[in-house]
């Protein structure tokens, strides 16, 4: 077998390493990118801003127009004084004028009481309640009619019995007024009179206790509550019943001290009646419901607890059961509101609260639309106005509209006022129109 040549190991490891190294020159060779490629793209933008530069530093540039600061807007309203009657409010409850507890002045037992003898029954003037069993007062009126009888018939017999005695002594030739008294029977006569008297009385008394056993309404009344009934015993002092007047009812007002000066009231000496209405009202289901009242009297005092005043408002028949009413009927017990009419005023500017700031401050406008900041005395206010008799100038107008900063001497314009203008001056009125236009030609 023939012997192989030997290998040249140097040689062969050369060989490889030259291949090793031509495969990485072609890789590096394959990953380069070209310079122009990376450049490109910065040159394009850097190209672009400048364009950009160029066209804005050539463009022409807009007309400024001046600042226009317009002047606040304001509703305004004349100042006019007028006479004003004032309306006081208050409020307070329906009360009865007249409440009463009936009490029995006998005994005996309840023998027919009214059909209407129920809590909320009415009853007319002298109509009867209830009856009390009335036998053993009738017996007392006979009784006493009889002692009449008799006392009467003894004063006869001793009338009789005097004249013979003044007879008797005239025969003596002496005259009657020498006689003493008991000749002519003198106490004898005073003492039957007496007893005539007594008799009357008893026999008054007897039919006053007879009339009482019938327990009549003392007035027009309705029945609040009932303490007896059919059959039961009552005895001299017990309660039986409670009830008030329906003829009118009362109001008790409370009135505040600085309202005072502004009510008609007469002095507690003076006897002339008061001639102040009221409207009482209430709201119920979204409904009004009113009536008409006036104030009867006025008490004349200051409550400690509450420093107010109170007049009494009458209401007639509050009920509506007397033929003379025909309104509806409001409730004993019934909270209303009142507005009471007061004294009329005059010279008088009514100014809404909401143009009313700091108390007693107003904004007001001349005839060149410059503010200026007054504080007026303030008479009274309600709920929508404050009053005053202050005297304005007559240039001067109430500014309605709440100003965020108020500077005196400040430049307004009054809502309506331009347009008035416009509508006054055609030429004013187109000269506005093109000027319009031109503004919105420039805006677009």
């Amino acid at each position: 077998m023939p012997a192989t040549p030997p290998v040249d190991s140097k040689k062969s490891s050369n060989e490889s390493s030259n291949n090793k190294s031509n495969e990485s020159l072609k890789k590096n060779h394959q990953r380069m990118v070209p310079l122009r490629y990376v450049l490109m793209p910065f040159a394009i933008i850097l190209f672009a801003s400048a364009i950009l530069l160029i066209l804005q530093i050539l463009a022409p540039k807009p007309a400024k127009k001046p600042l226009k600061i317009k002047a606040p807007l304001v509703n305004v309203m004349p100042l006019q004084a007028q006479n004003i009657t004032f309306s006081i409010s208050s409020q307070g409850s329906v009360e009865p004028r007249t409440k009463t507890t009936l009490i029995s002045e006998v005994s005996g037992m309840v023998t027919r009481v009214s059909d209407k003898f129920q809590v909320g029954g009415f009853f007319k003037k002298g109509e009867v309640l209830l009856a009390i069993d009335d036998i053993t007062y009738q017996v007392a009126l006979l009784r006493a009619q009889a002692q009449l009888e008799s006392a009467q018939a003894l004063l006869v017999e001793e009338q009789a019995r005097s004249k013979q005695a003044e007879d008797e002594w005239r025969l003596t030739g002496q005259p009657v007024e020498q006689a003493p008294i008991l000749a002519l029977r003198l106490p004898q006569l005073k003492k039957a009179e007496a007893g005539v008297l007594a008799a009357q009385a008893d026999l008054r008394e007897a039919k006053v206790k007879l009339a009482r056993t019938k327990i009549i309404a003392p007035y027009d009344a309705m029945l609040t509550s009932k303490q007896v009934d059919l059959g039961q015993y009552v005895t001299m002092g017990s309660a039986l019943a409670n009830t008030f007047a329906v003829d009118y009812a009362e109001v008790r007002l409370p009135i505040k001290q600085r309202d005072v000066a502004f009510l008609n009231l007469s002095r507690i000496n003076q006897s002339e009646k008061l001639n102040v209405q009221v409207d009482l009202f209430y709201q119920l289901a979204g409904k009004k419901h009113s009536w008409s009242a006036k104030v009867t009297r006025y008490e004349g005092v200051v409550d400690s607890a509450n420093r107010v005043h109170y007049v009494v408002a009458q209401i007639d028949d509050p009920y509506g059961v007397l033929a003379k009413s025909e309104h509806d009927e409001i409730r004993i017990g019934t909270f209303v509101n009142a507005k009471a009419q007061g004294k009329q005023l005059a010279n008088v500017i009514a100014i809404p609260l909401g143009a009313v700031y700091s108390g007693n401050t107003v904004y007001l406008i001349d005839k060149e639309n410059r503010l200026s900041i007054e504080d007026i005395h303030i008479l009274r206010t309600d709920a929508d106005y404050a009053y005053t008799t202050d005297i304005f100038k007559e240039d001067k107008r109430l500014i309605l509209t709440k100003l965020a900063t108020p500077i005196t001497n400040m430049l307004l314009r009054v809502d309506g006022e331009q347009e008035r203008e416009l509508l006054a001056d055609p030429a004013k009125k187109n000269l506005a129109e093109r000027a319009q236009k031109s503004t919105e030609r420039d805006g677009v």
